[in-house]
């Protein structure tokens, strides 16, 4: 299908992306986050990489093709997944193909024999089904549960992408991830709205930096929905987080906000924030900043 969409270029991308992820490794007083784009994120930390959420094909795009809710691509992809040999440990928050992509986690999974994937126990059958893979590979965490993989102890928290779904057993079928690691705290939501208990949970945590959502949630748009960019501001104020970065935007047409919201938000709330460009590294440097 044709489109008019203007493509953006990723601030940094393929040969200079990795470039600048192998130059972070120098500075091990620091940890470093990058946007890989929608909600995906690398978080490096002396020398070990943690990747939440990795969507980086263009599987949804081919799925969606010739049909009645195309997904273009508004953002070029950061970099190929099996060019990525430097990971140990990637999560996936749900089963949505833009969180558990086959064609980006097969490839990594190829890339790094070791790599350990944290995923909600309660999706396990469905990730073995879509990864094709051995059912004992994937750590499975519900709500209130921990894993430590490679110097990263990963928290499970309950996420409701509209709702808290439970399965059978009362596990939850949505998480957001809180990884600690030396003293420090960064809270990846998930896809995710609001709901009661939501920042009695975060609170246990002295959050570094929140990775949110700020997409919304419009009947329209015929999926899921997540945090407005002004919710995702308080929510960041209200848990404490000292930064708050957006995402889950800028990568499909049919289902994308701009940060403005967001940014006008965390200025009236005197919320420290970052918008970051796909392929954009923010360093914990900045903590000692405000926005």
């Amino acid at each position: 299908m044709k489109t008019d969409i203007l493509v953006i270029k990723p601030w940094l991308q393929d040969e200079a992306f990795l470039a600048d992820v192998a130059d972070a490794r120098k500075d091990w007083e620091q940890f470093h986050l990058w946007w890989v784009g929608q909600s995906g994120f690398l978080l490096q930390w002396r020398g070990r990489h943690l990747l939440f959420d990795p969507y980086l094909s263009d599987s949804l795009t081919k799925k969606y093709a010739n049909t009645d809710k195309p997904h273009a691509r508004m953002t070029e992809c950061v970099v190929a997944p099996e060019r990525l040999k430097v990971i140990d440990v990637v999560t996936s928050s749900h089963n949505h193909t833009d969180h558990l992509d086959a064609e980006t986690l097969v490839p990594l999974l190829r890339g790094n024999p070791n790599l350990e994937l944290v995923i909600p126990e309660a999706n396990r059958e469905f990730v073995v089904d879509r990864l094709q893979v051995p059912a004992e590979l994937p750590r499975g965490l519900d709500a209130g549960q921990f894993t430590t993989v490679a110097g990263f102890k990963i928290h499970a928290v309950p996420a409701a992408h509209e709702e808290l779904e439970k399965d059978a057993t009362g596990r939850h079928k949505f998480l957001g991830y809180v990884v600690e690691f030396d003293g420090r705290f960064v809270y990846h939501s998930g896809d995710t709205v609001l709901y009661g208990a939501m920042a009695d949970w975060l609170r246990r945590w002295p959050i570094d930096v929140a990775l949110l959502p700020i997409n919304g949630r419009a009947p329209e748009r015929r999926v899921a929905g997540n945090l407005w960019g002004r919710e995702a501001a308080q929510l960041a104020r209200d848990i404490g987080a000292r930064w708050a970065i957006p995402c889950h935007y800028e990568m499909f047409e049919f289902n994308t906000v701009t940060p403005n919201e967001f940014v006008a938000g965390c200025r009236h709330l005197n919320q420290p924030h970052c918008v970051l460009r796909a392929g954009e590294r923010w360093s914990s440097a900045g903590l000692a900043h405000g926005s």
